[in-house]
């Protein structure tokens, strides 16, 4: 196998970490901000640091770990990394999960595996969110690959094969565990559900049947469990535009903005928990749908169950739920204190929305969707 096709979209490798965190130290931008991640180091200190490192671990664990730590102290109430039986601490596993924040998803993944002693995944990242040429070099340096996005047909089926490729390498040949997300973009209804073209893009580099090429990737189905998510008004004033707007798109800035809120705000309690590996569960599908459209559904379907099935349930979810269908269904589950609290807080994240003319009610209807959904689509996957 040539490698070399990978050179485009590929994370660095340990050999080129020295001199590309000696760029990044080149860049200004890259610095005032770095600043501001630690206040507490001159800026000569943090350049001198990261000129020390050698390899991706030592970055990871010793520049971006420490961060984490001190959001899950300051910005959650304790991030939980829960493994369920069937789980192989020895395997490169794909992880495929649901996807909430843009940045800390993945993050938070790499800093609990850092916390067992396992080695961190590689992240899948959207080149859209390459907003200054000194992100991709950040990026690559903490262990991403790019994914081609806003690309030809053409461009899509050649951009996919080699994105498979890189999959399937990583997996097999380095032993290399991946996370990425199960669709395109965050799902900002928190409505779940994986997109059947990222199976159809897993199977372009296998050379056996559509069941065998996925199982061969140890897909490990992923459950991301927020109690708050920062972005919530962000996402909720996303829908407002497009309502208004159905051609309306992010701008780069949007993105800027939804990483920053993201990263800087409040989450509560947060939740992985990664059940193993589905091989198995993917054979027996093919015997039983040997038609490659319906296999395509039933992996996709099963996928979604286990992440549904493995959200933890905080009592906001449950709130909502009854707020937006005007039941008490679950009020047995909560005070009415906590009531009276979600119901401020969503009236403080409407208020953050800067539209020119906000529909309130609008926007409150896709903050209770937002938190209701992953409490649907639990009950259903049961």
């Amino acid at each position: 196998m040539d490698i070399t096709e990978f050179d485009e979209i590929r994370c660095y490798n340990d050999s080129e970490i020295h001199d590309a965190l000696e760029r990044l130290c080149s860049e200004k931008q890259f610095i005032k901000v770095t600043s501001t991640v630690y206040p507490l180091l001159p800026k000569d200190a943090i350049k001198q640091r990261l000129s020390s490192y050698k390899s991706t671990y030592e970055f990871q664990t010793n520049f971006i770990y420490p961060f984490l730590q001190g959001l899950e102290a300051n910005l959650t109430k304790g991030i939980d990394f829960k493994l369920l039986n069937n789980f192989d601490e020895k395997k490169p596993y794909l992880y495929v999960s649901n996807h909430r924040d843009i940045i800390l998803d993945s993050a938070f993944l790499c800093a609990k595996l850092i916390e067992k002693g396992l080695d961190t995944v590689e992240i899948a990242i959207g080149d859209n969110l390459l907003v200054f040429p000194w992100i991709e070099e950040l990026v690559k340096v903490n262990k991403s690959f790019i994914v081609k996005r806003g690309l030809s047909p053409r461009q899509v089926l050649e951009s996919s094969k080699r994105l498979s490729s890189y999959i399937r390498y990583t997996i097999q040949d380095k032993k290399q565990s991946i996370w990425i997300a199960q669709r395109e973009g965050r799902a900002k209804d928190a409505n779940d559900r994986t997109q059947e073209s990222l199976l159809k893009m897993f199977n372009m580099s296998g050379a056996e049947s559509f069941g065998k090429n996925i199982s061969e990737l140890n897909i490990c189905p992923l459950s991301i469990s927020y109690e708050y998510d920062p972005c919530d008004f962000l996402k909720a004033k996303e829908f407002q535009q497009k309502r208004d707007n159905p051609e309306h798109k992010k701008s780069p800035m949007d993105d800027l903005t939804n990483m920053q809120t993201g990263v800087l705000g409040y989450k509560g309690k947060v939740v992985y928990t990664a059940v193993g590996d589905i091989n198995q569960e993917i054979i027996d599908l093919e015997l039983i749908f040997p038609n490659k459209s319906e296999l395509v559904t039933k992996i996709a379907e099963l996928i979604d169950k286990k992440i549904h099935a493995n959200y933890v349930i905080y009592n906001i979810n449950k709130i909502a739920y009854d707020l937006i269908n005007k039941s008490n269904q679950y009020e047995k589950d909560y005070t009415i204190m906590e009531k009276l609290d979600f119901e401020k807080y969503l009236e403080k994240q409407i208020q953050k929305i800067d539209l020119p003319e906000p529909d309130e009610n609008f926007l409150m209807k896709k903050l209770l969707e937002m938190y209701a959904n992953p409490l649907i689509n639990y009950n259903l996957a049961q």
